[in-house]
């Protein structure tokens, strides 16, 4: 900004210096001498105003998208639950064509032993759907408590002014403090959607002190859930993600040969209705019409149509999403982490020393731990199966549970 403003007074202070050359040369007159002045004086407010040492262009970023940061805390807050409604209806709509349209269509060609995969292939997925879905947008994803001394905290939260636990974030449309569990839910570059919390970790208190609070992984959670994603819906969440990618892959790939078909019947109708129009008026009375497609076929071709693309666009937008925290799972660490470890990597590395992330208990262990996997038996009962365990810790602490083979020591950080 100091440069840009050198730019534009640079000519006009020469042409000034010209001017005052010239006229105490020749005895500039007094209302020359007066502008000069009162130009001088303005220059002077005009940088008492603009002067700020803590200012540059990222200030000046930030500023001109205040507005839009307004927006979207204030506006785009209650999309939640239209988002929620609208994943609602459009999962729905995908299971009645399944059932109203797919499944006649398969009980004539199929045999029976591929008929019974699929009824309980299908099923199992739906249900997983249905139930991670749930726990996700009604589970609190834990909130640090306030009001109290002995929480171990790194620093103080700037908006919220309350102590800010290790790993914990502001969220800006809840206006309160987030505890994350240890992965982050944002969807890079920056926000997914709901999240307005102030700074909170992502864990619940102990029994004493209340109900368990929301704490989310990161400031930010999607906006289909209406909700933060923290300590205690992580796990939901993510497997949501992957369970609706599998079946979005299975709806897709299972249907193509019916999309095909279904393609090929809607270019027929179309070029069958073409001929009709041309013929109609040259048609006599002895004329037969062309045989025409009914209500129920059109309707089943365009079902199967939207079925088709609905799931493979869903499937590539969320599947590449689940990739990502899948990467971010096996790493142990949030996305704001990952920026953060990044440069501490980077800075480390110039000194010639090894960096070591301090939750990072290996690709295995971060999964046994974020699935809260203790026994080989719970991969059957906690992951394949619906369960509504409660994840290793309290997102106040971050002792190395038992489940890890070679637990690091535990550090704090912001």
């Amino acid at each position: 900004m100091r440069s840009q403003r050198g730019l534009l007074l640079g000519p006009a202070r020469l042409c000034l210096r010209l001017l005052l050359l010239l006229g105490y040369r020749r005895r500039c007159p007094p209302l020359l001498r007066g502008l000069v002045q009162r130009w001088r004086y303005g220059k002077v407010c005009l940088r008492s105003l603009m002067y700020n040492s803590f200012g540059g262009s990222d200030t000046a970023v930030e500023a001109a998208f205040e507005p839009v940061y307004w927006l979207v805390d204030n506006v785009i807050r209650w999309f939640g639950v239209v988002f929620v409604v609208l994943v609602v209806v459009l999962t729905s709509s995908i299971v009645a064509i399944a059932y109203l349209c797919v499944l006649p269509l398969i009980l004539q060609t199929y045999s029976v032993p591929r008929l019974c995969w699929h009824f309980f292939y299908s099923h199992w997925n739906l249900i997983l759907i249905v139930f991670h879905y749930y726990q996700a947008i009604t589970t609190p994803p834990g909130y640090p408590p306030q009001g109290r001394n002995d929480i171990a905290a790194v620093s103080i939260c700037k908006k919220c002014i309350y102590p800010k636990p290790a790993r914990t974030h502001h969220c800006s449309i809840c206006n309160r403090m987030l505890i994350p569990v240890g992965k982050a839910w944002d969807w890079p570059p920056g926000r997914l959607g709901h999240c307005n919390r102030a700074c909170v970790p992502p864990s619940q208190v102990c029994a004493e002190d209340g109900p368990p609070l929301p704490l989310p992984l990161t400031c930010v959670s999607p906006a289909w859930l209406n909700n933060c994603v923290g300590h205690y819906n992580h796990r939901h969440f993510f497997s949501f993600c992957f369970f609706m990618t599998l079946g979005c892959v299975y709806c897709s790939y299972g249907s193509w040969d019916l999309f095909r078909e279904a393609y090929a019947a809607i270019e027929k109708m179309k070029q069958l209705d073409k001929n009709k129009l041309q013929a109609g008026a040259n048609q006599t009375y002895h004329q037969t019409p062309p045989p025409t497609f009914s209500f129920r076929e059109r309707i089943t071709h365009k079902s199967l149509i939207y079925l088709w693309f609905l799931c493979s666009s869903v499937a590539l937008a969320l599947g590449a999403l689940t990739a990502w925290h899948a990467v971010l799972i096996s790493r142990g660490e949030t996305s704001i982490e990952r920026h953060i470890n990044k440069k501490e990597r980077r800075r480390l590395q110039a000194r010639g020393r090894a960096f070591k992330n301090p939750y990072n208990y290996g690709c295995v262990d971060n999964w046994k731990v974020f699935l809260g996997v203790d026994t080989g038996r719970h991969w059957l009962t906690r992951v394949l199966l619906p369960s509504s365990h409660l994840p290793h810790g309290n997102g106040m602490s971050w002792d190395p549970p038992p489940c890890v083979a070679t637990p690091s020591a535990s550090v704090m950080a912001v």
